[in-house]
């Protein structure tokens, strides 16, 4: 699912620029080495490679290649990328324009000292021709899985009148990878159909791709590809640009589209970023950040819901060629023309939407008084990890936040920061019944976030899918189903009073429907199998307030 452009700002995602770098030549990259020194390597267009330490850029180049490196437009010194294990290897990568105009991925060896490599160490991995002087990608990253990703091209002029990027016999027009200690170096194609993939990045919490496609005249995009992806992603170039046809009839069977794209009203040149993961600027974490070259616009894209939603956060001056991330996951940006590095700053406070305030058990949208809900969003904890309540009664702040729901104290069930989703579970106050709306704020450590009016339910049943074998007190599983007549027990939320329950469609003798012992706000049900249960799986449902809840799926096993 996609959403197109939102013009305005998020709440709380006040984004400001901070200069903290000048003098550059045309900036094309920003990386960090990840060796715990905190520098950050800038990347200058015409082939040099700068040091950023300690507040300073040093004099002394890191690395000068001018010699060989054919500059100007959209050719070029454009991609830098350390290994994961730099500090040990002590060498690095590079993507340029040779003075054949042609793509060279080469590996590079740092000198005794730390800031200076040897020039002369040059190890060419990577050498691909290019038919037109533009659409030389020029991105390098390594992913999750230690592989070197390259963003390549399509080999230029327009309309690819070469067919690259869908020739799946061309490396151009492709996301590749290969291992780089390989011998010899055998690229990959991991993904085709790409016009320009000018700058890409892989979410440091999550592991997944982002890759930002340079369009041509009508449209910019954004695609995403999950880390469980196995490759093989078309993204559509040159059958489709952006979400629409380019070529009359075309087949979008098996495309992978955008998920966001905008016009030329908005920009002319997309600027691939980076998945905010500091710590700095709660109200921005999760956010993927990117902008435009031409009209220097910043945007960020957050999943809400089953889709995502993409606001406008900076409306700036810059030529943006590329963003960076520091070893802490704090955002930079290049300005190409005047040589300039900023620093993205943003609010503190948590954020988040109505769409991410949910029944804590079936995850659908609203509140139910005396209900659990959680709020996911940004801003709530900081660590990996979670924090549950110390006990009863709930308490009304938990590691410095705070839940209240039309201005009354919410308890807290946790936090959570799990793999970049972050998440407040807590008790919908008694008194929200009636309203149509609630006003829910969330603040951390006194500072709160903007109000959010949430829909207010009269009941919304949904179950915690962890059931329970009475007897043993023990978790069904496949591996220890359902039995015929025993009894089970389970929690659930979104309601008040008695509920029916059905296994497999049929009703069940319910023992028990009340409120759990020592868990405010949540449900538990006591009932008995089936003795005619039939093996494999059954859906689990309960009805309440004359309400039917979403189906949980329970492995059964028959007589």
């Amino acid at each position: 699912m996609f959403f197109c452009l939102l013009a305005w700002a998020a709440p709380g995602q006040d984004l400001r620029l901070e200069k903290v770098i000048s003098g550059l030549r045309y900036p094309t990259d920003i990386q960090a080495a990840g060796d715990g020194s905190g520098r950050l390597f800038l990347v200058e267009q015409e082939g040099v490679i700068r040091v950023w330490q300690d507040g300073a850029l040093l004099p002394t180049p890191f690395l000068d290649i001018r010699n060989r490196v054919a500059s100007g437009g959209e050719r070029g010194l454009l991609g830098l990328a350390f290994p994961p294990d730099y500090a040990a290897r002590r060498s690095f990568y590079v993507n340029y324009t040779d003075l054949a105009g042609d793509t060279v991925v080469a590996r590079y060896r740092v000198s005794a000292g730390p800031n200076v490599a040897e020039a002369g160490s040059e190890e060419i991995l990577l050498h691909i021709d290019q038919p037109f002087a533009n659409h030389n990608g020029g991105q390098l990253r390594f992913g999750p899985d230690g592989y070197l990703y390259v963003g390549m091209g399509d080999g230029g002029s327009a309309n690819d009148p070469m067919n690259n990027a869908q020739n799946r016999q061309s490396l151009l027009g492709k996301m590749l990878r290969f291992n780089p200690e390989a011998s010899p170096v055998r690229p990959e194609i991991w993904a085709l159909g790409l016009r320009n993939p000018w700058r890409f990045s892989f979410d440091r919490a999550t592991g997944d791709l982002w890759i930002a496609d340079v369009g041509q005249n009508r449209a910019e995009e954004v695609n995403f590809q999950p880390a469980s992806s196995a490759g093989g992603e078309n993204y559509g170039w040159a059958l489709m640009e952006g979400l629409r046809c380019l070529r009359a009839g075309c087949n979008t069977a098996g495309l992978t589209l955008p998920v966001v794209e905008y016009e030329r009203a908005d920009g002319c040149s997309v600027t691939g970023g980076h998945v905010y993961r500091g710590r700095r600027w709660g109200s921005l974490r999760g956010t993927y950040v990117y902008g435009d070259y031409c009209s220097g616009k910043i945007w960020g894209i957050r999943r809400e819901g089953a889709g995502w939603v993409n606001r406008l956060l900076l409306d700036s001056e810059l030529a943006i060629s590329a963003f960076g991330e520091d070893e802490q996951g704090e955002l930079y940006a290049a300005d190409h023309l005047r040589g300039d590095i900023y620093r993205l700053e943003a609010g503190r406070a948590p954020v988040f939407t109505a769409a991410g305030v949910v029944n804590a058990a079936s995850y659908q949208a609203g509140l139910v008084a005396g209900s659990v809900a959680s709020a996911f969003g940004a801003g709530f904890r900081d660590e990996e990890g979670v924090l549950s309540a110390p006990g009863l009664p709930l308490p009304l702040e938990l590691a410095g936040v705070r839940v209240t729901v039309n201005g009354r104290a919410a308890g807290l069930y946790g936090l959570a920061n799990v793999r970049g989703t972050e998440q407040v579970n807590f008790v919908v106050p008694a008194e929200t019944a009636g309203a149509a709306t609630a006003s829910v704020v969330i603040s951390r450590d006194g500072e709160a976030g903007a109000p959010v009016e949430v829909p207010v339910l009269a009941a919304q049943p949904g179950i915690f899918p962890a059931i329970v074998h009475h007897a043993e007190n023990t978790l069904v599983t496949a591996d220890n189903p359902v039995r015929p007549g025993e009894i089970l027990y389970f929690y659930a939320t979104g309601f008040e009073g008695p509920a029916q329950v059905t296994l497999g469609g049929e009703g069940v003798e319910v023992l028990y429907s009340g409120p759990a012992p020592g868990f405010p706000g949540v449900q538990q049900i006591n009932l008995r199998a089936p003795a005619a249960l039939s093996g494999g799986a059954a859906d689990l449902k309960i009805t309440a307030a004359g309400l039917e809840s979403p189906a949980v799926r329970v492995a059964t096993a028959g007589r």
